[in-house]
């Protein structure tokens, strides 16, 4: 799987690395997984967007699209019309859907509020995934509930905490720790198990060919005591990324 946005300015990289990488392994298309994400919408402005990205990526369509904020850069965070420019977007996007462009819709950062919007006006297509923010300082049980009522797949971003390598207060904290050492695995592999034995989808990455066997090395299980004692440090409600509640 391969997760990406137009925002990250990676997705021309990737399809070099593809050119590359998938004749030399004698993989397909169809073998790859590929999400990419909306930064900006709106009317025509999504169209335009969505097949920016798939020229960049050199593909015809992406397995799965998600808008990637539910506010704009352009709109003031308290502004009706940022949830006015969601529903613009969505209905092309659903458009875009029909036509083949990508296989499933989905949203990133989106509350319930949001969720519950857009499920008014949804065109008859349900979004796949939420995409936000989850690990044991900060998970949101409510969005968990109606996501799971819903049928939309909830995915974690900064399953690790924090936005880059150099915080490490989540991997050090005494609890992560101190499970990562009972159950013999490491503290990354703790946080990447207690989010999968919820049913939410992760999407760790690293550039250390290691550590990418940690991530997929986590057959095994967290006992509910250990469970318990993990999602308790969300008590604190430490959040590392933007704060989408901000935005009308």
């Amino acid at each position: 799987m391969f997760d990406t946005a137009s925002v990250y300015g990676n997705e021309v990289h990737i399809k070099n690395a593809f050119s590359v990488l998938l004749p030399k392994y004698g993989l397909e298309r169809e073998d790859i997984f590929i999400t990419t994400k909306l930064y900006h919408g709106g009317g025509e402005l999504t169209e335009k967007a969505c097949q920016q990205s798939l020229d960049n990526l050199g593909v015809d369509y992406v397995d799965l699209y998600l808008i990637h904020f539910p506010g704009s850069a352009k709109i003031p965070a308290d502004d009706k019309r940022n949830r006015e420019m969601r529903e613009m977007t969505w209905s092309k996007l659903t458009e875009l859907y029909d036509d083949g462009r990508m296989n499933a819709l989905g949203v990133s950062n989106f509350t319930i509020r949001h969720l519950k919007d857009l499920m008014k006006c949804n065109h008859g297509v349900v979004p796949a995934v939420n995409q936000v923010e989850w690990h044991p300082y900060y998970h949101q049980n409510s969005l968990y509930k109606y996501c799971k009522a819903n049928d939309i797949v909830l995915q974690a971003y900064c399953s690790l905490g924090g936005t880059s390598a150099s915080n490490t207060a989540l991997l050090n904290d005494p609890v992560v720790v101190r499970t990562a050492k009972k159950l013999e695995a490491t503290p990354a592999q703790i946080l990447l198990v207690w989010a999968l034995q919820q049913d939410i989808a992760i999407i760790p990455k690293s550039i250390t060919p290691e550590r990418i066997k940690e991530n997929f090395s986590l057959n095994f299980k967290i006992p509910d005591e250990d469970m318990k004692a993990l999602q308790q440090l969300g008590e604190n409600n430490v959040k590392y990324a933007w704060d989408p509640s901000i935005i009308a």
